[in-house]
């Protein structure tokens, strides 16, 4: 029998017990990452790379020293997942992995590791797009948490309001036009001086500024629509300390810090709120790496409260580059019978599909 027959046969058999432990890869960015997650919601074990030490002189990601940290790590790190979940290859039922959005060459060493894998043990193999995973950090973290909900999936790649019909079924409500949050707050960090990664950095030095010193407003985010804009409230910054310098004065960096994450957080959480509302669903959720913004959490979880919705957002560990996300996510997508073969091949861009 070939792979993709054993494969196939071997998934219906999963699909009818209902049942499954997968090993998941995420290489999507600058984590090389490996999780053993049983049925989508239990993480055996959890394993992360993380490459910012080698990204940290060039202010950012360098695309081809991640996907060559990728490939020296991947069989380590997952190996690691393997052993301290204390099992083998032949304890599992199948592989997921993410295939896109991302750096293609990172996202190739997962996807082509996977596959090994998936072949040498004749096992089912899922690709899994990466905004669906963050999204599925959410099944790991709050009990009991079934679609529909709109979640707000906001990185330093995205930022998506997604409507969640069901664990398979997104329908993408906003997005922004230009930076998504993430990368505003990286960039304003960065004219900061405040270093890479920035947004950690930008949120550390908000917590002793004045949020409401200065007013980063944006025109095109008091509409009603459900995109947003960052460009201009981040160029805002630029031109203030620009004249600031021309002129010799001296602006408080924290004041500027905390005034740019509030005008941010506050257009975030009143689109999401709002089109929750608009979708008739009592529940909102975060995903993503910004999700770990403690401002984004509480200002999220007030909004939704006082619109009478349920808040639910992951834990710390789950909000960056995981991939334990992609191990739930995985198995929803096994146990509805989207599988992949060994054609599955890394998309830098495919949506939300």
């Amino acid at each position: 029998m070939d792979y993709a027959s054993y494969a196939k046969e071997k998934a219906a058999s999963i699909i009818k017990s209902g049942n499954a432990t997968v090993l998941a890869i995420e290489t999507s960015c600058d984590e090389t990452a490996a999780a053993v997650v049983k049925n989508g919601r239990t993480v055996i074990s959890n394993i992360i790379h993380s490459q910012i030490p080698i990204h940290q002189k060039y202010g950012g990601v360098v695309p081809e020293l991640a996907s060559r940290s990728h490939t020296e790590r991947i069989r380590p790190v997952t190996d690691e997942a393997l052993s301290k979940a204390g099992l083998t290859l032949k304890n599992i039922d199948a592989v997921a992995v993410t295939f896109g959005p991302g750096l293609v060459g990172a996202l190739l060493t997962g996807v082509s590791y996977a596959k090994g894998l998936a072949l040498a043990g004749k096992l089912p193999l899922v690709g899994i797009n990466h905004i669906h995973g963050h999204i599925a950090a959410n099944y790991l973290s709050c009990a009991g948490l079934e679609p529909p909900f709109v979640c707000l999936v906001v990185s330093g790649g995205h930022s998506h309001i997604v409507l969640v019909r069901d664990y398979l079924d997104l329908e993408l409500l906003g997005k922004t036009r230009d930076d998504a949050a993430g990368e505003a707050f990286d960039k304003v960090a960065r004219v900061l001086g405040l270093g890479y990664p920035g947004g950690p950095k930008l949120e550390s030095l908000a917590l002793s500024g004045d949020p409401h010193a200065f007013d980063f407003h944006s025109p095109f985010n008091s509409g009603d629509h459900p995109d947003f804009s960052f460009s201009g409230p981040k160029t805002a910054v630029i031109n203030l300390l620009h004249k600031a310098k021309q002129k010799g004065e001296t602006v408080n960096f924290a004041d500027i810090a905390a005034s740019f994450q509030l005008s941010v957080v506050k257009v975030l959480c009143a689109k999401t709120v709002r089109a929750a509302k608009l979708s008739k669903v009592s529940l909102v959720a975060l995903a993503g790496g910004v999700s770990a913004n403690k401002l984004l959490r509480s200002t999220m979880l007030e909004m939704s409260e006082s619109e009478g919705m349920k808040f639910c957002c992951p834990e710390f560990e789950y909000c960056t580059d995981n991939a334990a996300m992609i191990g739930s996510a995985g198995f929803y997508a096994l146990m509805s019978g989207r599988l992949h073969g060994l054609e599955l091949n890394a998309d830098a861009n495919p949506g939300l599909k």
